[in-house]
């Protein structure tokens, strides 16, 4: 390298490093945390992360008023953040859990539940799987139509 070029990238690169130092000490990023668990919203503990190549999905789903969605399971670790409107998800057994917007759930593994919209506005929600490639996120229960109904509205 030429004898010159040494002094004027070491001032660039002194002046690039005060730029940046600069920069992001005068914006103060706030950091939240919404929830933090190895634990689901029923208590049941997460299962370890399956062998294989890492698949990251997120979905945003909008869920009618006074709707449900079909029973179901995920075979994969997942959390919601419900932006907007009210859910409340059911097990065959009667556990419940209800949200309003902007509360957060750590989502059931392996066992059957569905999501019920009991509001007159839509529910949406973003939900973060953590699965592995070829698995699905969500798999739909065969059960009976008369025992997946939501509860009427009241």
């Amino acid at each position: 390298m030429n004898i010159l070029l040494k002094p004027l990238l070491f001032v660039n690169l002194c002046l690039l490093t005060g730029f940046l130092h600069a920069h992001t000490s005068s914006t103060s990023a706030e950091v939240e945390v919404l929830q933090k668990a190895s634990l689901s919203w029923d208590g049941s503990p997460l299962p370890a992360y399956p062998k294989g190549t890492p698949e990251v999905t997120i979905l945003r789903i909008t869920i009618p008023p006074h709707s449900a969605l079909p029973m179901h399971h995920h075979p994969v670790i997942n959390a919601g953040l419900l932006l907007e409107g009210a859910l409340t998800v059911h097990t065959p057994d009667g556990r419940t859990l209800q949200l309003k917007a902007g509360d957060t759930l750590i989502e059931l593994v392996n066992q059957p539940h569905y999501g019920h919209n009991p509001g007159d506005e839509p529910a949406v929600i973003v939900v973060f799987y953590a699965g592995v490639q070829g698995t699905p996120i969500t798999v739909l229960e065969n059960i009976p139509s008369t025992e997946k109904q939501a509860p009427s509205k009241s």
